[in-house]
């Protein structure tokens, strides 16, 4: 897997969000079964490659839910590319992404079985239920150390300056839906290489992440996110 489409895994997985329980997160899906999918485009709108999510097991304890998340991406051509899975947990006031399980499982374990050492790190990924026009969210980061046979390699993925900044109805393939804009920074360090991006996401209450833009430091369109299908 390339330095990019891995830096870009992370990122997606920064921002996305979907459905939940009605007393739970009004954002998150925390309902066994739930599945949305993507289509992801490339800064020309040419087709990349779709993005599916499924929630594959949920469970209540002491008051709060804990879901695991499903994710499979195909390439533009239905190739398979690589699959993870991510937890979730929800408190009634909004949810955290364990920010672990945002590296890649599935990579996650071909390197333990090569024998790598890995080291993960960071701060879990906030959405509140109480969305507003203004409202400044919390800093999200994901930092991994990894080093096998003198070798290393550090990844480090921050995400900033996170803020509702308006309402907004968007059409996708999957119908109209009205959307809080939710606009962050985020800088990427992958070795020696540095990014960094703007992100805008479309969020729906009871429906989830509608759409999702990146752009590069000249406002430059580099890649969108649109959701397709959604399926309780």
């Amino acid at each position: 897997m390339t330095k990019k489409l891995f830096t870009g895994l992370i990122v997606c997985l920064f921002v996305f969000s979907a459905k939940a329980q009605e007393n739970c997160s009004s954002y998150y899906p925390m309902v066994q079964g739930a599945s949305y999918a993507y289509d992801l485009y490339n800064k020309k709108n040419k087709l990349e490659g779709t993005t599916s999510y499924v929630v594959s097991n949920v469970q209540n304890n002491s008051g709060n839910t804990y879901a695991t998340m499903n994710l499979k991406y195909e390439d533009a051509k239905g190739k398979n590319a690589f699959e993870s899975d991510y937890n979730i947990t929800c408190t009634g006031d909004g949810i955290k992404i364990d920010y672990k399980s945002l590296f890649p499982s599935q990579m996650r374990q071909q390197y333990e079985e090569m024998g790598l050492e890995m080291d993960i790190t960071g701060t879990d990924v906030e959405v509140p239920n109480n969305l507003s026009v203004g409202k400044e969210l919390s800093d999200a980061n994901v930092n991994v150390n990894m080093n096998m046979s003198g070798m290393s390699m550090k990844i480090e993925v921050n995400t900033t300056d996170r803020k509702v900044v308006g309402k907004e109805s968007v059409t996708t393939p999957a119908g109209t839906f009205d959307c809080y804009v939710i606009a962050a920074n985020i800088s990427s360090k992958v070795m020696m290489t540095k990014q960094q991006i703007k992100d805008k996401l479309w969020l729906s209450e009871g429906v989830g992440m509608v759409k999702q833009e990146t752009y590069n430091n000249n406002g430059k369109l580099m890649s969108s996110m649109v959701l397709t299908s959604h399926s309780k």
